[in-house]
């Protein structure tokens, strides 16, 4: 059977004995089955925020390493205030969307700043501060200060779309509306964090998008979909889009054994890291002419490809790259940015003191891999 995509109320006849029977036998399975996490052993409302914030688009396992290390680095909500933004993105690279760390770092500012060091209990206030949605606010608020808020991430749709059966696209802000409030009817009031952590638990575990494990799924017994063997038609969203492919070109450029990097304009994609010069090839333009453009309009400089240095792909969340990396030298003139950023010369053995994307670093590790020397 094949799922429709018009909208229809996600639960249109939800019994009592059925809200009774998943809230029980999903906080059983929970109770018995949970993770061990780093944040689940604290009750520290920064750390709790610290990690919904990681987990946003990244995996546990990924997730767990960068959440340790950060706080090791920033244990209070006031050592990451006072941090400059170069530390938080070290500590953040290789994590990816870049933009939570940024937003992460105003926010803990914020805090010190207008509510005295402590992690707003309230939805307005904690809404307030820079890069908290409506998911990060009902985690925080349900986790950290038991208040009856429900999440909806991907994996609680994923698995309440199922149960429910929802007949919706659930990119549709109606859909997901109307997904929430499902979740509040559904939640433990008495357990509220651990409730939300228990939906996302099963999707994240046994609900999954691909042949999920229904045999030991602790809400089979009330759950529409699989009744009907139609599990993966749900959630039902519109078709994928071809993820789109760049050639882009850099250039290592050398002053002696010093190279030159810049710094990416904070309100932008990677914002806020430091990179190699360099931008996308334009129509009919070979990556060697791609580069000696891109460093006379970004840096003023005219410059002198000596040789390839190295090519490699690398893939971000919504596109592809072919990065091309040139070794290179000034011919004429002196780097400055013609958006305001900071450029920098460097040694080479100075770059790990600075956060880079990560096609950028897979350049600076063959580097000190090949040790490789100045070109001239």
């Amino acid at each position: 059977m094949s799922a429709r995509t018009s909208e229809q109320p996600p639960s249109p006849d939800v019994t009592d004995d059925h809200l009774l029977a998943f809230r029980s036998e999903l906080m059983r399975w929970y109770d018995a089955a949970r993770r061990e996490m780093p944040w689940r052993k604290t009750s520290d409302p920064y750390r709790i925020w610290l990690s919904e914030v990681m987990l946003q688009q990244t995996r546990v396992e990924q997730a767990e390493p960068y959440y340790r290390r950060f706080v090791e680095r920033f244990p209070t909500v006031d050592d990451l205030a006072d941090a400059p933004l170069d530390d938080v993105l070290l500590c953040w690279e290789g994590l990816g969307y870049y933009s939570r760390a940024r937003n992460l770092h105003k926010a803990a500012r914020t805090v010190v700043r207008e509510f005295d060091g402590n992690v707003p209990d309230e939805e307005e206030r904690i809404r307030s501060l820079p890069g908290v949605g409506p998911y990060t606010a009902a985690a925080v608020l349900s986790i950290a200060f038991g208040k009856p808020h429900a999440v909806l991430d991907g994996n609680v749709a994923r698995v309440l779309t199922r149960v429910f059966r929802v007949q919706a696209d659930v990119k549709r802000s109606a859909t997901r509306r109307r997904l929430t409030a499902l979740a509040g009817r559904l939640m433990d009031d008495k357990r509220p964090g651990a409730f939300n952590q228990a939906l996302m638990e099963l999707g994240a575990t046994v609900c999954t998008p691909r042949a999920p494990s229904c045999p030991s799924c602790p809400l089979r017994a009330v759950c529409a979909a699989e009744a009907h063997g139609d599990q993966e038609q749900y959630p039902v969203t519109p078709g994928t889009k071809k993820i789109p492919h760049y050639d882009v070109a850099v250039a290592l450029v050398y002053d002696g054994d010093r190279l030159l990097i810049q710094r990416r304009p904070e309100d932008g994609m990677l914002g806020g890291l430091w990179e190699f010069p360099g931008g996308k090839l334009e129509r009919d333009e070979t990556a060697e002419e791609a580069c000696v453009r891109e460093l006379e309009e970004e840096l003023g400089v005219r410059i002198d490809i000596i040789d390839l240095f190295h090519s490699l792909s690398h893939a971000y969340s919504h596109f592809k790259i072919t990065l091309h990396a040139f070794r290179a030298r000034i011919l004429d003139g002196t780097p400055h940015s013609a958006t305001g950023m900071p450029v920098r010369w460097v040694q080479a053995a100075e770059l790990d003191g600075f956060a880079f994307p990560r096609a950028n670093r897979k350049l600076i590790e063959r580097l000190a891999n090949e040790n490789v020397e100045p070109p001239y």
